[in-house]
């Protein structure tokens, strides 16, 4: 069983950055791939970025390549959105999932087995 807890939420303006965390427990983190999503109201969830349990390969959606930056320290079992140029469509509570089959990264939602709480983000315009 794994537990995911994110945090680094909240309301900026436009163009503004933020940091998302999700810390993990248990001993096996740095054997999972791990991505963001994010959901905003009325809208399916959706991929944000990914990152291989290796740290060796990292996945954006379009929308936020050149934007955001996913990292990883598996040392301290959490994963970092980074999050810069903020816009208002980047609103929507966002999400850190844990995938325990390593061997194909993916970027649907049903293919990861855990989930946070999810962490607010609010860009005003």
């Amino acid at each position: 069983q794994v537990q995911l807890v994110e945090s680094g939420g909240g309301l900026v303006q436009a163009g503004d950055s933020l940091r998302l965390s999700c810390a993990a427990s248990g001993r096996t983190f740095s054997r999972y791939n791990m991505g963001w999503f994010r959901q905003a109201p009325g809208k399916e969830r959706e991929f944000v970025a990914g990152i291989r349990w290796s740290a060796n390969s990292l996945y954006y959606a379009d929308s936020v390549k050149g934007r955001f930056t996913i990292s990883r320290d598996n040392a301290k079992n959490t994963v970092y959105l980074q999050m810069n140029n903020l816009k208002p469509e980047d609103t929507a509570v966002y999400y850190c999932a844990a995938r325990t089959d390593i061997t194909v990264f993916g970027t649907r939602p049903n293919l990861y087995d855990y989930w946070g709480q999810g962490t607010q983000v609010t860009v005003s315009s």
